[in-house]
């Protein structure tokens, strides 16, 4: 696997930017949460164990209980890469959730960002 840095960061360092962007634009912390559980299957108090943990996202994807089925239906741009065409299995997780987040933050209702 190759040496992205995001790989190694941790997850917990992150998190509180998702949030905070979603906040900016009008949602809410339980969104975010709701769209992280989605995406990883994790339930809430998985998630905040992950969290407390400061697990790096690796292991976060990694220990991710199941990644949604329709997980490969989330199409778009995040950071002017089409998430659909990353190689990287766990750099397409990662570009997943940031799409997720930004169509949140972006004002897209929640049935249609939750495929």
């Amino acid at each position: 696997m190759s040496g992205h840095r995001i790989f190694t960061t941790s997850f917990a360092s992150v998190y509180p930017l998702y949030v905070h962007k979603a906040e900016r634009k009008g949602r809410t912390k339980a969104e975010v949460d709701e769209v992280i559980r989605w995406l990883t299957g994790y339930d809430q108090a998985g998630l905040e164990r992950q969290i407390d943990a400061r697990i790096d996202f690796e292991t976060f994807f990694t220990e991710a209980p199941q990644l949604h089925p329709h997980a490969s239906l989330i199409k778009g741009v995040v950071c002017g890469v089409r998430v659909e065409d990353v190689d990287d299995p766990l750099m397409q997780k990662i570009r997943y959730l940031d799409k997720l987040v930004d169509d949140l933050a972006k004002g897209k209702a929640m049935e249609k960002i939750l495929r």
